[in-house]
């Protein structure tokens, strides 16, 4: 029986919070064992903090998205109250920088990211990061910190293979989303081929970015079978097989 791991999903956002039972049900009639569900604001957080303990097989993280950094502003102390009082999570996140659009304050996503950074390190827990059109910028903090041991979690990775190349030398994971199985991504499908087998992991990003053959469908986490299968063919192995690795690889970087 397969077992899969969805390492980013957003239970807090609907049509997937008010439907969350069935949710989680498909995703298990499917063989996910583990949902990572990934806060995005503190109002997200808060939601995110209920809906880990509505099952064993849900972990959560937290953080502010980049594009949530303008109207959040949290602190050090934000990460370490949070994270000493709820042991089911595990990351801090979704963090980075994303650079798509202009009229964004560059500084202050510059300015949350080292926060998350340092609240990674200083708990000793994976950092879920997301750049869009940021790679410069984005590897210029993260080299900042090489030598502290930062356990880095590229998610729904779409850069370049030159950026991955530079990002596997801080023992970065990278996460292929349903974008990996849309016909015009051979690009990011070649970058997949290319990252070793001990570095990826799967996720749907739900309810975002649904995969091939659900594309234009809002996401959900059983929809991880499809990433998973396309993701198997681009490293040419047994669906099996990757879906062991992908699930090691998420145990190796979360629970060890």
């Amino acid at each position: 029986r397969k077992i899969m791991i969805d390492s980013h999903c957003h239970l807090d956002h609907e049509p997937l919070l008010s439907d969350l039972k069935n949710v989680i049900q498909r995703s298990k009639e499917i063989g996910v064992k583990k949902l990572l569900t990934i806060s995005t604001s503190i109002e997200s957080f808060s939601r995110v903090k209920e809906i880990v303990n509505k099952d064993d097989i849900i972990f959560g993280t937290i953080g502010i998205h980049p594009h949530e950094t303008d109207n959040n502003n949290v602190d050090a102390e934000f990460f370490k109250k949070n994270l000493n009082e709820n042991k089911k999570i595990i990351g801090v996140g979704e963090t980075g920088l994303d650079f798509y659009y202009d009229n964004s304050d560059r500084d202050k996503q510059i300015k949350s990211f080292k926060l998350h950074i340092e609240a990674a390190l200083k708990a000793n827990i994976p950092l879920i990061i997301h750049s869009r059109n940021a790679e410069e910028k984005t590897f210029e903090i993260l080299n900042e910190y090489k030598d502290r041991k930062l356990k880095i979690l590229m998610h729904c990775f779409t850069g370049s293979k030159k950026f991955a190349d530079k990002l596997l030398k801080f023992n970065s994971y990278f996460s292929a989303s349903g974008i990996i199985t849309f016909k015009n991504s051979v690009e990011l499908q070649n970058t997949f081929k290319f990252l070793p087998l001990d570095r990826i992991l799967i996720e749907t990003d739900s309810p975002f970015l649904a995969p091939v053959p659900n594309r234009g469908k809002k996401n959900e986490p059983s929809f991880i079978d499809f990433t998973a299968t396309k993701l198997a063919e681009i490293k040419g192995i047994k669906k099996s097989e990757l879906v062991k690795i992908t699930t090691d690889n998420f145990n190796n970087l979360f629970f060890n």
